[in-house]
């Protein structure tokens, strides 16, 4: 197993290569990663079996449409073991969601210059990526909405919690209650027999002294 670590030039940004660079890897069979490098290029890092590596790198070199590679720069190490399939390494929303407008803008112009059939193909996906767009602002919403009632499970938590600490607060004072009770008793009970003792001590010797017996 071996691992390519490949930066892509010339222009390989905008115009769906990394798309393409993760359908081709995982046809392969390799796992890792595609991201975009600023402020032209993009980086690779694949993994998996020579022949399958070797065969990569060839198909990665596109020259097609509006994805023109000029340079293919590879350095090859074992593999790691790091990653489990093949995926691209995002940017944040805006940038992506960008980056989308720019490839539907690139497939529409190809599409014209193709013919009238194939720009009607451009505007099924722009349509398509107006959905997706659509469809993210969904997901916002519902995230959003999720978070409202995380936050309100939350403050419900705590404010059982503050039931709960007074609850044990005063379990805690009515066991110290019940404790002082019974160590009240404890000595009254102790001062209740000392005197009763006192008391059989003395009827005792009553008796004796008027000469009875017991």
């Amino acid at each position: 197993m071996l691992r390519a670590e490949i930066i892509a030039k010339g222009d390989v940004q905008k115009v769906g290569f990394r798309d393409a660079v993760q359908k081709i890897a995982r046809n392969l069979g390799l796992s890792g990663t595609v991201q975009n490098l600023e402020p032209y290029d993009v980086k690779i890092v694949a993994e998996g079996e020579e022949a399958a590596l070797l065969e990569f790198v060839k198909a990665i070199n596109i020259q097609d449409g509006p994805i023109r590679v000029q340079a293919l720069d590879a350095n090859w190490s074992a593999a790691t073991g790091e990653f489990q399939y093949f995926k691209i390494l995002r940017g944040d929303w805006q940038e992506e969601l960008g980056e989308r407008f720019d490839v539907a803008v690139g497939l529409l112009h190809r599409s014209i210059e193709l013919g009238e059939e194939n720009l009607k193909v451009s505007k099924e996906n722009l349509m398509v990526s107006k959905e997706n767009l659509s469809v993210g602002k969904m997901m916002l919403e519902k995230q959003d909405s999720m978070l409202e009632k995380q936050d309100s499970m939350l403050e419900k938590q705590d404010k059982m919690l503050e039931k709960q600490d007074r609850m044990l607060e005063k379990q805690d004072e009515t066991i110290g209650e019940i404790r002082g009770m019974r160590s009240d008793l404890h000595d009254h009970l102790e001062r209740r027999f000392a005197r009763i003792e006192e008391d059989i001590v003395e009827i005792k010797r009553t008796i004796k002294e008027m000469g009875g017996s017991y």
